[in-house]
């Protein structure tokens, strides 16, 4: 008997499309159904493939970018690798202003997918001259024939999201969904997701996940920018310290935070009772999950979609290290140290 196997030209035409997975242990004592979007199944890996790719192809449409062209952007990692992989297969240069957060797998991930890589301090004002928003602006100053892709500031990103993510969940759901779960950094993914969601149905509730030690979830509720929000934390792709345009505040109807270590260690769980190997933004958004159950937002009847932003693979030097953990205080904390290191046994 044949198969048939469908052969795609390039691996760009991966992009989208990504599964629906149903969540069972991880939920197991909590009411209402949930369900994870892995964006992690996109070929480079993330969902920011979606927006990487949405944004290039508009910018060749509108005759912004041209054969020869160098691209430049501001990531923590993510948006970068997704930007050199199409980078690559179109033919043009890439340059990347990266945060210091990002972990350093991200960073040599970028050095292979032959980006060109200025690494900047996290912990700064984002006016600051060091900081990865203004190295980009300069970088793509001084650089002629270059393109800026400026994800923060561009309603593309959102646009990526409505016209692909959405209808994705909407039509995988058949409808049902209730709630979406997303964390939020550039807030491209939850508001272009929930911006066709409410469309569809304007019952549904788009809860958005930010970090301790970022302004989002403030500025949402007040609509203030307390620069009093702002401290070093470590999860990277989530929460800003300032406020992005690519955010439609208005589509979502509330935030919630969580920290650091619970994102981590729920992260690790949701790779050991689901077999999904995903990212640190993943255990972020499993994690006010959690929360969320724990304030009786769900019932029985729920249908809750989160989203799993990335892979694993891009977090073996943190949230997957227990050196790493260790040094952030996070596994004597929940006396797992001796747990994990007894996983591994060295035969002699």
């Amino acid at each position: 008997m044949k198969k048939n196997i469908q052969v795609f030209n390039n691996v760009l035409e991966l992009v989208g499309n990504t599964p629906l997975i149903k969540l069972n242990k991880i939920t197991s004592s909590f009411k209402g159904n949930y369900f994870a979007k892995v964006e992690a199944f996109n070929p480079g890996h993330s969902s920011k493939d979606r927006i990487a790719l949405y944004i290039i192809e508009e910018a060749e449409r509108k005759g912004i970018l041209k054969p020869g062209n160098t691209i430049v952007e501001t990531t923590s990692g993510n948006t970068g690798f997704s930007i050199a992989m199409v980078s690559i297969i179109k033919g043009y240069k890439c340059i990347l202003a990266v945060s210091s957060k990002s972990s350093p797998d991200k960073i040599d991930m970028l050095k292979s997918m032959g980006a060109q890589v200025y690494v900047c301090p996290a912990h700064v004002k984002a006016d600051d001259p060091r900081s990865y928003y203004e190295v980009a602006k300069r970088l793509h100053e001084e650089t002629d024939g270059s393109v800026y892709i400026n994800q923060y500031f561009n309603d593309l990103n959102i646009d990526a999201h409505y016209l692909s993510t959405g209808p994705e969940i909407w039509k995988q759901t058949e409808g049902k969904i209730t709630h979406l779960v997303a964390c939020s950094g550039t807030g491209g993914t939850i508001s272009g997701i929930g911006k066709y969601l409410k469309e569809q149905n304007p019952d549904i509730k788009i809860i958005g996940v930010d970090a301790y030690g970022s302004v989002l979830k403030k500025y949402h509720e007040t609509h203030e920018f307390d620069e009093k929000e702002i401290y070093p934390y470590r999860i990277e792709g989530l929460g800003k310290n300032l406020i992005p345009t690519a955010t439609n505040f208005d589509v979502i109807d509330e935030f919630v935070k969580v920290t650091d270590e619970e994102s981590a260690h729920t992260a690790r769980e949701i790779a050991k009772t689901e077999g999904l190997f995903v990212g640190y933004t993943s255990g972020a958004a499993m994690q006010a999950i959690k929360q969320l159950n724990e304030d009786e937002t769900f019932t029985e009847d729920s249908y809750v979609v989160v989203i799993f932003p990335d892979h694993g693979s891009r977090y073996m030097s943190k949230i997957y290290s227990d050196t790493w953990m260790n040094d952030q205080g996070f596994l004597d904390s929940l006396h797992e140290k001796e747990e994990n290191t007894q996983s591994i046994q060295y035969i002699k």
